[in-house]
């Protein structure tokens, strides 16, 4: 089969579906053809259609799933428009939390609490777990057994990363407006004293946090990785 022909393929599929392809999933397109597709013709091919959509307003991108196309940052500015929810915005202490989690992973509760300084609200990580940010990866083996909590796939996808070794490099986790900015996450506006959470009365006031931040998986288009499909 000709590289154009597979390209044609290739392109359509990804446009056809919601979510990520692998290169397997991708090469198994080919299966039933009389003329044997390699997989290495499948990979030469997405990388040429990668740089034919460089220039575009779409581009396709790999995520740790696999590769998707999606809108390209530059212009999702105005792409945004067509939407009536917001971009979403996230608090401080759920961008602290999660920045804990992504780089200093496997960490239970307690020890992100012992760097912020503060309690951690049960809702963060409750929205954290929903929105399939982290997850559980087992239990330490201290008095208690605490969970300890790692990040995901999705959380790679979400911020366009393949692997977890992708994010930016930081020395220390002091300075979270400049990881919101690389991780293009904006932080609700807010004071300090939004941080206090607990586990008694002040979860309500950080999910009414959360919930102004309208994070909502509609709303996840706009965060600058709109996926089309």
């Amino acid at each position: 089969m000709e590289k154009l022909q597979i390209k044609k393929i290739l392109e359509a599929a990804l446009m056809a579906v919601d979510r990520p392809l692998t290169l397997v999933q991708l090469h198994r397109l080919f299966s039933r053809e009389e003329e044997t597709v390699t997989r290495e013709e499948v990979s030469h091919a997405l990388v040429d259609l990668q740089e034919e959509y460089a220039t575009r307003g779409v581009s396709i991108v790999e995520v740790s799933s696999g590769f998707r196309v999606q809108i390209d940052q530059e212009v999702s500015p105005w792409i945004s428009r067509l939407f009536d929810e917001k971009p979403p915005r996230y608090t401080r202490a759920l961008l602290e939390t999660l920045a804990l989690v992504a780089y200093r992973q496997p960490i239970t509760r307690s020890e992100i609490e012992d760097v912020r300084g503060v309690s951690v609200s049960t809702n963060i990580i409750k929205t954290l777990l929903e929105r399939e940010w982290v997850r559980v990866v087992g239990h330490k083996e201290v008095p208690g057994r605490p969970a300890m909590y790692a990040t995901t796939k999705e959380f790679l996808d979400y911020f366009n990363l393949r692997r977890i070794d992708e994010l930016p490099p930081l020395s220390e986790l002091t300075d979270l407006d400049s990881i919101a900015t690389q991780l293009e996450m904006p932080i609700a506006a807010g004071t300090g004293e939004e941080q206090q959470e607990s586990d008694g009365d002040g979860d309500n006031d950080v999910d009414n946090n959360l919930i102004s931040a309208e994070i909502s998986e509609d709303s996840e288009q706009l965060a600058g990785n709109i996926t089309l499909h």
